[in-house]
């Protein structure tokens, strides 16, 4: 809903609309009804999509706010990714320890995501991962409660709900955030042209750029929610300059790449992604075969 807000406020300073002009309408996604099992163990990333989705084509909404990292990477044709606000704070946010080095020996890391649960085993195979789901509050409350004595953080997310001051940042050279992270999607019909427009006027050229080759790159890669994979792109006078990990599901293996490259250059990007399988171990390479 934070997401929501600022969407329309940034609508409707771009056409001088009165508030009362964009209706905001709570959906509530299947990710947030269930909260004891991994999201990918009940359908992955379109627990987050499905009902706005179902709103879209039945006319009941003119458009659906996303956090870009939680869409699948293919979405059907009749949708389409009309505006990317300006990206906020990719970083991911420690919150329990100082840093990664300081925490405890065989401390438990709370999280449901394969892609921090891997990286974290990467850096620190002593740490016990267990499940954490649930909203900011919610995981915060839980770590408050002891049922982990460390989780991680979207900082884009802390933010946007005004908890800026929580946690360490862990810096993206050191720890790679997930695709997409801290950018707002917003997605509407693609034959609705009247609300294409509108949106188009809040759309970050820069920010489209990096989660463009973003989700590029991991289509490529075949990954799915299944998949630990880190990634950052940097848009810069139209290049964009990508760093990306792939991980074994116990994050004992690893595979990095680095590639500065013209932002339009598609081939470029499939060969990047190639290159990363290439080098990948089969336990690697295992978790990279499905497209979602």
């Amino acid at each position: 809903m934070a997401q929501a807000h600022e969407t329309r406020a940034r609508l409707c300073a771009a056409h001088g609309w009165d508030e009362s002009v964009v209706e905001l309408v709570p959906v509530v996604a299947g990710g947030d009804k269930v909260q004891d099992r991994p999201l990918a163990d009940m359908g992955g990333k379109a627990l987050w999509t499905r009902e706005l989705d179902g709103w879209l084509a039945e006319g009941r909404i003119d458009a659906a706010v996303h956090s870009l990292k939680d869409v699948e990477t293919i979405r059907p044709e009749w949708i389409a990714l009309a505006a990317i606000l300006p990206r906020a704070d990719r970083r991911d946010v420690l919150l329990g320890a100082s840093s990664i080095a300081s925490i405890p020996q065989g401390a438990r890391l709370g999280t449901s995501a394969p892609r921090r649960a891997a990286q974290m085993r990467n850096l620190r195979p002593d740490i016990e991962v267990v499940l954490f789901r649930g909203n900011v509050a919610t995981r915060m409350a839980k770590l408050q409660a002891g049922d982990a004595d460390v989780t991680l953080l979207a900082a884009a997310g802390l933010e946007r709900l005004g908890e800026e001051g929580v946690g360490t940042p862990l810096e993206t050279g050191d720890w790679l955030p997930a695709p997409s992270q801290g950018a707002i999607g917003i997605e509407c019909r693609a034959d609705d042209a009247a609300t294409r427009e509108a949106l188009a006027a809040i759309d970050h050229a820069p920010t489209r750029t990096e989660i463009t080759a973003e989700r590029a790159v991991l289509e490529a890669l075949g990954g799915s929610c299944h998949s630990p994979v880190g990634m950052l792109a940097i848009a810069d006078a139209g290049r964009v300059a990508l760093t990306a990990a792939l991980f074994s599901a116990d994050g004992a293996e690893r595979v990095d790449g680095e590639t500065t490259l013209d932002a339009q250059d598609g081939d470029g990007l499939r060969a990047f992604s190639a290159d990363l399988l290439n080098r990948a171990t089969p336990g690697i390479a295992a978790l990279f075969s499905q497209n979602g």
